[in-house]
């Protein structure tokens, strides 16, 4: 798969030689997900994907947002002290300056993490980011723009995620598991019931039937603010 898609960013074009990028919102919360799950972090909410996957929880961020230059969001992040920072969307690498942000982020001494949904390319990721991607199971219905060309890009302290919806959705992610050996590839492994879809009592259930070397991932921030933005 290319990452040849169509940004909905509903704006100017974003030119590299601009120190700006679209964001939705900059705010400091718990982290509901991944390794550091519970941790107080600061979220980057950059504007813009060209996926629509069918249980998307942050569709207000597909348009709209304010330019900022990468500064001023640096000294916004700087404001809350964090040790954490989390760029996530939208679809953040949708953004071409979402690459120099990464590194602005991590040359100030926070521990950053990106949110990526696996249609765009990892290449150019700052090696000090740690990569949580969202691999595209068959009920999204956007498992076709999965770039699998990521997966030997992904280092030894990346994550990779499922989102699984019913039971067909967990024996691809099994197989996808074993095809590219993702336990021995990364940190963690992580199988997250979609909300509403499935139970976490049901995936836990297929999960310990398979002994699945992966970790069960409840979303803490619905579990505490009900998917309100800016949480």
């Amino acid at each position: 798969m290319t990452n040849s898609l169509p940004v909905d960013v509903n704006t100017a074009p974003y030119s590299p030689d601009v120190d700006q990028l679209r964001i939705t919102e900059i705010f400091y919360s718990l982290q509901g997900e991944a390794r550091t799950v519970g941790l107080p972090t600061v979220f980057v909410r950059l504007t813009g994907c060209p996926l629509r996957c069918v249980y998307c929880d942050t569709e207000y961020a597909f348009s709209g947002g304010q330019m900022q230059t990468i500064e001023g969001i640096a000294e916004k992040v700087a404001a809350y002290a964090p040790r954490y920072v989390t760029v996530t969307g939208g679809e953040p690498l949708a953004q071409p300056n979402c690459l120099p942000l990464l590194k602005t982020l991590c040359d100030a001494g926070y521990e950053v993490s990106l949110e990526t949904g696996g249609a765009m390319s990892l290449g150019g990721v700052d090696e000090r980011v740690v990569t949580v991607i969202d691999l595209k199971t068959p009920a999204s219905q956007e498992m076709e723009r999965n770039d699998y060309t990521n997966i030997p890009l992904l280092r030894a302290h990346d994550q990779v995620k499922f989102v699984i919806c019913d039971r067909q959705d967990y024996d691809w992610a099994r197989f996808k598991l074993d095809e590219y050996q993702l336990p021995e590839r990364v940190a963690d492994v992580l199988f997250s019931p979609s909300h509403g879809q499935l139970t976490a009592r049901a995936l836990a259930e297929w999960i310990l039937a398979d002994n699945l070397p992966v970790r069960l991932q409840l979303q803490l921030h619905k579990l505490l603010w009900n998917d309100e933005p800016g949480h």
